[in-house]
């Protein structure tokens, strides 16, 4: 039924359609019209007759001045067909490359956000590793220290009567420290101290570092992802059609 109206339609009404369609009512060749190229792209593969009028020089002459702002000298007079692929041609040039540069857009972005992902994530390691270290020499010195509370205790303990077995267990322990016992506590306590709060300030700027490396995470998830746009390579659909036609071919 609609290719009997199609076949029907006088082939200047057909034009004129196209021409409101894609220059606007005025038919000034600017493209005011409703129709893009999508749409004449569309109406290329209904059928045979309208794949020959989308072809028209002057409808593609027309979305060339309208969408890349490029005036040629066919606009707005209609051509035969046979030479009608000219425009056409240079607008799916102009397509192309303005695709592709926008593809390179993307993957710029892309990588940058990449690059900020990797650079935390680096931060991130060096961080926890500094942090693990200085835990570390904070346990050492946890140890030191107590040990030598036991040993200023047995010191005091010295003072005070004992059996001979225990005062001998005791001064055998003072005598291995040379180093004066309350100076080297306070060296200890104070680089406990030290410890603690570098401990701290790592805690503080891990928690500042991975906050940062959230967001550029979201950032990258965002740009990477696109409801219409697929800006991955062909060699990918290709290995997608071939995996589906193994399996038809097993099925």
């Amino acid at each position: 039924m609609k290719n009997m109206w199609i076949s029907i339609m006088p082939e200047e009404l057909w034009i004129r359609i196209l021409e409101i369609g894609i220059c606007g009512g005025g038919g000034g060749g600017t493209g005011g019209g409703c129709l893009n190229f999508r749409d004449l792209c569309s109406l290329s593969i209904t059928c045979k007759r309208l794949n020959s009028l989308s072809n028209l020089n002057f409808l593609w002459s027309a979305l060339l001045s309208a969408d890349y702002n490029f005036n040629t000298d066919s606009i707005g007079a209609a051509e035969p067909t046979s030479s009608c692929s000219s425009d056409k041609a240079l607008y799916r040039i102009r397509y192309e490359r303005q695709r592709d540069q926008k593809r390179l857009a993307h993957r710029r972005v892309v990588l940058r956000f990449e690059s900020d992902v990797a650079v935390s994530s680096r931060k991130i390691a060096t961080m926890e590793e500094q942090s693990a270290n200085e835990r570390e020499k904070m346990s050492i010195t946890m140890a030191e220290l107590l040990n030598l509370c036991k040993v200023k205790q047995a010191s005091v303990a010295l003072n005070v009567w004992q059996p001979e077995v225990i005062r001998g267990k005791q001064k055998q322990m003072v005598q291995q420290h040379d180093v004066t016992i309350n100076s080297r506590i306070s060296a200890l306590e104070m680089e406990l101290r030290l410890c603690k709060q570098h401990v701290a300030n790592y805690e503080i700027a891990l928690k500042v570092e991975r906050q940062k490396l959230d967001r550029a995470k979201e950032k990258l998830e965002s740009v990477k992802y696109h409801p219409l746009h697929d800006f991955s390579c062909k060699s990918d659909h290709s290995d997608e059609h071939t995996t589906r036609r193994k399996k038809l071919k097993l099925a």
